[in-house]
């Protein structure tokens, strides 16, 4: 009888969820100016924009690569610096291992660098540092902080105590806690977060490259806005190449570490 209610209870809190999200998505249909009879209206304007990138122009594809290798190297270097910065502030994240007096402001300030979009850090850093790679490698740096500080204290606190409680036994520090109780444990999954957030910069480092940071970006945005779609199909078949080469090497990658 009791699993009856159980699932009972499941199936009411599908059908409040479910009516709950009906009601958000109708009270946001204007907000979201959702138009589809526009698709239809505009739908020559659409046939002509696809017939210019069926016509590959690939005449500057070394230009392309090289720009592309560009790109790699500010999602290499955001993501690296992200991560250096990303283990000591997860852990001062985590429930199990900083005090709530040192949490909780740490937290906060990992909250503010992952809810601003790295194109607004970029903004920011290209009107700082200039135009160029380098505003790019900041701003996935500081954005990608937040989401793998968080990430990584998620990984913490799941944690199984035990082992931390016997290295405790034996009168153990805070560090050696961490070293040998928690790492070996996390490793796994930090490694596997890293690889997917290397992926998840990749395609960024191409879009904060359209406000100057650097990269494919600003050449794929140059050629977005000048009506050359010949170019810009080159530059975005160059793009998804790199991201599906990325993905198949993290995925062999992230099998080895876990």
């Amino acid at each position: 009888m009791g699993q009856v209610k159980k699932f009972a209870w499941r199936i009411r809190k599908t059908w409040v969820f479910g009516l709950t999200l009906i009601a958000l998505l109708i009270l946001s249909y204007e907000g979201a100016e959702i138009k589809p009879l526009e698709l239809i209206r505009n739908f020559d304007n659409t046939i002509t924009l696809t017939k210019g990138f069926f016509h590959p122009d690939f005449t500057d594809i070394k230009v392309y690569l090289d720009e592309m290798i560009v790109t790699l190297q500010i999602a290499l270097w955001g993501t690296v610096l992200a991560v250096i910065c990303s283990v000591p502030f997860g852990l001062l994240s985590s429930g199990n291992v900083a005090p709530i007096w040192l949490r909780h402001p740490v937290r906060r300030v990992m909250d503010g660098f992952r809810s601003i979009n790295e194109l607004v850090f970029a903004m920011l850093f290209v009107a700082t540092v200039g135009l160029g790679a380098f505003a790019g490698v900041l701003a996935l740096w500081v954005h990608t902080t937040g989401v793998l500080a968080k990430l990584f204290s998620e990984a913490v606190e799941a944690v199984d105590p035990q082992p931390i409680e016997g290295i405790r036994s034996t009168g153990a520090g805070l560090i050696a806690e961490i070293w040998f109780g928690i790492l070996p444990q996390v490793f796994p999954l930090w490694i596997s977060f890293t690889l997917y957030r290397f992926e998840s910069n990749v395609r960024s480092a191409t879009v904060v490259g359209m406000v100057g940071a650097g990269g494919i970006g600003v050449t794929l945005w140059e050629y977005v806005r000048s009506y050359k779609f010949p170019e810009a199909s080159v530059v975005m078949l160059v793009i998804v190449g790199a991201v599906i080469i990325i993905d198949l090497i993290s995925q062999r990658l992230r099998k080895m570490a876990i």
